[in-house]
């Protein structure tokens, strides 16, 4: 195939996806629109993508370990990756931090690589990977260039088994966020990997009880139709676009469809979930 590639093949399957925002124009409140899709809980209006609750936009509440890996680390110009853990993340269970419970290693992205790149070229899927098959919520984003523009982001708060969530969402996320055309194969060299594993959610007080670039968050509310509606951002998301609290809320309630004016007392009715991220980038 003319590159090297991480792992050696095996059979195909699709793909789903997670996060990232356009920079929309914000006022604090009122009318704005953004870019970003919403996730959809069971008995509201659309629904996920396949058997999963798929989220898109920046997003990841809970502990989010975020690895990534770029061009000059990916497998597809850097074919031999450390598969030894980069950051050490909460198990599913709660147990502690040790060394014996390192979850995110660089083998992760490079997996991630190598299944969309079989699939852009129809070439088998690559053989299951040496890392843990542990189950966990998680994300998988794709940035390109220089300045790393997002290119695609999908992912689920349901705990999946590493193993075929990350090819599950490698693909989703590469080829259907609606917010983007599918990825090529001339795109795979300026490419980027994000994998965020989510740990740890914790309910917040009330919509301000969260830091801004310190927490990823999401949101539950009842949109104008009387729906459920979700939204959900990764902590990254609301430093990159500098926003404050309340615009980072009302961008998400954008986000998840809500059409009318935003007001103090409806916050008020928002319930928010955080969580704090462990990022790791390479």
């Amino acid at each position: 195939m003319g590159k090297r590639r991480c792992v050696p093949p095996l059979e195909p399957k699709l793909a789903a996806g997670c996060c990232g925002v356009k920079k929309p124009k914000l006022s604090g409140s009122g009318t704005h629109s953004h870019g970003n899709q919403s996730t959809t809980v069971p008995g509201s209006s659309s629904g996920p993508l396949q058997n999963h609750q798929h989220v898109d936009g920046s997003s990841g509440r809970e502990n989010v370990s975020d690895l990534t890996l770029g061009p000059g680390n990916s497998p597809i110009t850097r074919m031999n990756p450390a598969s030894g853990a980069l950051s050490p993340l909460p198990r599913p269970n709660g147990t502690a931090n040790t060394a014996k419970n390192l979850v995110v290693t660089a083998e992760m992205c490079c997996y991630c690589f190598d299944v969309l790149y079989c699939h852009l070229y129809g070439f088998p899927q690559p053989r299951l990977p040496r890392f843990t098959n542990d189950p966990y919520p998680l994300f998988v984003t794709w940035k390109t260039g220089r300045d790393k523009r997002l290119r695609g982001c999908i992912g689920t708060f349901s705990a999946m088994n590493l193993h075929s969530g990350l090819r599950e969402y490698t693909l989703t996320s590469a080829l259907k966020d609606s917010r983007f055309p599918p990825l090529t194969r001339e795109e795979l060299p300026k490419l980027f990997c994000s994998v965020s594993l989510l740990t740890n959610f914790e309910d917040a007080s009330d919509y301000l009880d969260w830091e801004v670039g310190v927490h990823g968050i999401r949101i539950e509310f009842i949109n104008e139709k009387g729906v459920k509606r979700t939204a959900t951002y990764l902590p990254e998301v609301a430093k990159e676009q500098d926003w404050d609290q309340i615009q980072t809320i009302d961008s998400l309630l954008r986000k998840g469809g809500f059409k009318a004016p935003i007001t103090s007392e409806f916050r008020k009715t928002i319930k928010l979930t955080s969580h704090f991220p462990v990022k790791i980038q390479e």
